[in-house]
């Protein structure tokens, strides 16, 4: 297909100032020139043009080479979207529900008991509680309790294993509540990504590759970075906290475990395409992945009055559909934007968000993990301030 790159536009054609827009390079600039982040790609788009991409500080610090914006980053979450979305493409073709528990696809996990004491499930984890968090399921680096204990001893997410034995090994170890009664961040989506194995008949990497990366032009998005492009690997600095480098996924190399949570690799034009298709209501252009309707049901909350926990990762305002969080109106969040509007990020640094109110869509890209929570609120700040009608 024709690649549809969206055209540069004039800020001030589609309600920005171009003044304020450049705010977003000094700022990010500066701090890259002072050894805040090694360096960042930003990208701001809307009604369809490019007002803003650029590149600022070093890809590689250690090899001195300079940000481009093409470079290619780790997205970790920010995998989880694409996840979703080939969830959403299966369920339109009618081999599978949202409703369908997970023995459907795993007969293992009919026999889940939840805490380590071993309760019985008063239901089982469906597909909508993987997709929204609801499933018991969790990370098991993400807390103290005797189930995350559990998850450290069976080893759960190891790189060297597949997705069969990612699953195999969450079916002997116990939920850390009853589905569908609380949010907890986790391992859900790697999940789905073997459901979509098995109902597909392909591995999750090629059907990501056939089914939606290929289709819609995403030629640098995957789960590893081909041999002839590893120089366009973003690497990480010396964080300025730590004094050193942090330790980030290898995507030099194929691996086993084709995470649907968090393996992904992409570029900042590659992640606009996914932003412009779910934008677009499941179309770009003239390829059309799933409906409109489906769209709205990812961006819509699934929460309701599901018990959010402590440490609610959305934040406060906002809700959590199917794939991403969902703010539930003007108020309550601490960082700008609109009722509507969805966002995730990974834990390498990367963000993104869309504003379908604004017909707007925002990418941070960075491999800085001990920074992402400041730098997702800053580019927000300095993507709104610029917005002039």
């Amino acid at each position: 297909m024709d690649r549809i790159e969206p055209q540069p536009a004039p800020p001030q054609s589609v309600g920005f100032c171009a003044d304020r827009l450049g705010r977003i390079s000094a700022v990010l600039g500066a701090d890259a020139q002072a050894g805040r982040i090694a360096g960042a790609v930003s990208l701001v788009a809307r009604d369809g043009a490019i007002v803003h991409c650029e590149a600022v500080g070093q890809r590689d610090p250690a090899a001195g080479t300079a940000m481009t914006v093409d470079s290619i980053f780790r997205i970790y979450s920010m995998t989880k979207p694409v996840t979703s979305l080939a969830i959403m493409m299966l369920a339109e073709e009618g081999r599978l529900l949202l409703s369908d528990p997970l023995s459907r696809f795993i007969p293992a996990f009919a026999d889940l008991r939840v805490g380590v004491e071993g309760a019985p499930l008063r239901r089982e984890p469906t597909v909508q509680d993987l997709l929204r968090h609801t499933s018991g399921l969790v990370y098991g680096h993400y807390g103290e309790t005797p189930v995350h204990h559990a998850y450290r001893a069976a080893a759960i997410g190891l790189r060297a294993e597949d997705n069969a034995t990612l699953v195999e090994k969450l079916a002997r170890v116990p939920l850390a509540f009853q589905p569908g009664e609380r949010f907890e961040y986790g391992v859900s989506t790697d999940v789905l990504g073997r459901i979509v194995e098995i109902v597909s008949g392909l591995p999750l990497d090629r059907f990501f590759a056939e089914r939606i990366f290929g289709p819609l032009g995403m030629a640098d998005s995957g789960f590893d970075v081909p041999e002839g492009q590893h120089h366009r690997i973003a690497q990480p600095g010396v964080d300025p906290g730590t004094g050193e480098v942090p330790v980030l996924n290898d995507v030099a190399k194929p691996v086993a475990y084709k995470s649907g949570g968090g393996g992904g690799v992409s570029t900042a034009a590659d992640y606009l395409r996914l932003c412009r298709l779910f934008l677009g209501g499941g179309a770009l252009g003239d390829v059309r992945l799933v409906s409109p309707k489906s769209v709205a049901l990812m961006m819509a909350d699934h929460m309701g009055d599901i018990d959010r926990g402590a440490s609610y990762l959305p934040g406060p305002g906002y809700g959590f559909g199917l794939g991403f969080a969902v703010r539930l109106g003007a108020g309550v969040s601490y960082i700008p934007g609109t009722a509507g509007d969805c966002y995730w990020s990974g834990v390498g640094g990367t963000y993104f968000w869309i504003d379908p109110a604004e017909r707007l869509i925002a990418i941070l890209m960075m491999q800085a993990p001990n920074q992402r929570q400041y730098y997702r609120q800053l580019f927000r700040n300095l993507v709104y301030q610029a917005l002039t009608g």
